[in-house]
């Protein structure tokens, strides 16, 4: 099989990390060189750096449907995993130390989860079918009288399996617990409306949204009290004290206001490059390729493919200078142990240490899509 020859690497791992838009990055530009006044200063340089913060606070308000008072911004997805979970259980000792969670979280959420049990709080971690979806009812099941915290993804950053969160959150409205929804793999890619979600907190990561890297917000619905796991000035109503990163605030806020005006534009993009990769894959592959999942449960740019009698990190290195892929979803770097979340779909240790994680980006085109099936195939022929 003839390989075109490329001048740069397919990337196919935008669920790592995705490159910086250019219209975030001109948006930055002023606050790096201009526009640099501490947004706590009651002068006209401070006074514009604080408007610059509270216009972006819409932008992203915009993007999930809830009041601009209702965002704090963070520095990513895992201070915002953090701070929703522990500040809820910190905050709400008073009934109980039980929370839930599923065996399919970012470590972001099991490490905080495991992390809390040093203080004594017990964690029920649940498990899902083999598509690597969580019951709603079996997240009823585990509630207890002194339940604090129920913590589900809205979407799996390996799968891209969507959790049923909307009845997940009926659920704990009705037994009177705080449910917080990871966002960050879910948020700009399918509607992530918390007037129709109605979770009590949720975490959003920039760099997941082709905003810098070392952004995030979390949403807290009002009326929600957590603790807060800093303590300084009032910045942020005092809930992230500290000067703000006002640079990658406007970011995050430009690339929220992108992500809302272009979403059905750029989900037909990455739904069809999905859909052009795995069926290339599949035509010329046939049953050497197993789709763990289901292709219409999970993000419009996810796939998690296992590769029959193939080791995913040989395969990985092979294309490495072509087509970049994710082996996170197969095994733990250095440890070889099956991922948690695989694990938790009950896939065996064979199909788990042949599994790649593909991800598509609004920037993914169709040629390399093309080329991109023409260079995984060769290698697989190859490694058989």
């Amino acid at each position: 099989m003839k390989i075109t020859k490329i001048k740069q690497p397919v990337y196919l791992d935008y669920n790592a990390t995705t490159p910086v838009d250019r219209e975030v990055a001109e948006a930055m530009l002023p606050y790096v060189h201009t526009h640099f006044g501490n947004p706590s200063s009651s002068y006209f340089a401070g006074r514009l750096t604080r408007q610059a913060i509270e216009s972006s606070r819409e932008q992203v308000a915009g993007l999930i449907g809830c009041r601009p008072s209702e965002i704090v911004f963070t520095s990513g997805g895992t201070e915002s995993n953090n701070h929703a979970i522990a500040g809820a259980a910190f905050a709400n000792l008073k009934k109980g130390k039980h929370i839930i969670t599923s065996a399919i979280e970012h470590p972001a959420v099991i490490n905080v989860c495991r992390y809390l049990e040093l203080f004594g709080f017990e964690v029920t971690y649940l498990a899902t079918d083999e598509n690597g979806v969580v019951n709603p009812s079996i997240v009823e099941d585990a509630i207890r009288p002194d339940t604090v915290l129920i913590t589900v993804m809205h979407a799996n950053n390996e799968t891209g399996a969507i959790q049923p969160v909307n009845e997940i959150a009926s659920i704990s409205r009705r037994k009177n617990v705080l449910f917080h929804t990871d966002a960050a793999q879910s948020a700009g890619k399918i509607i992530t409306n918390v007037a129709v979600m109605q979770p009590d907190l949720l975490s959003i990561a920039g760099h997941k949204m082709y905003a810098p890297k070392g952004i995030g917000a979390l949403y807290i619905r009002d009326g929600v009290r957590i603790q807060n796991l800093m303590y300084g000035g009032d910045q942020e109503k005092g809930m992230r004290p500290g000067t703000e990163n006002v640079v990658h605030i406007v970011a995050l806020g430009k690339a929220c206001e992108i992500a809302a005006r272009d979403h059905d534009k750029n989900h037909s993009i990455m739904l069809s490059a999905k859909t052009g990769l795995f069926g290339g894959l599949k035509k010329k592959l046939g049953g050497r390729i197993r789709l763990n999942g289901d292709f219409s449960g999970t993000l419009p740019n996810t796939l998690s493919i296992a590769f029959e009698n193939i080791n995913a990190r040989k395969l990985a290195s092979q294309i490495g200078k072509e087509v970049l892929v994710s082996t996170g979803a197969a095994c733990h770097s250095g440890t070889g142990e099956i991922s948690s979340v695989l694990k938790a779909m009950n896939i065996d240790r064979k199909t788990a240490d042949g599994t790649v994680r593909i991800s598509t980006g609004k920037y993914t085109r169709p040629y390399e899509i093309d080329l991109a099936v023409e260079i995984i195939c060769n290698a697989v022929m190859q490694l058989y």
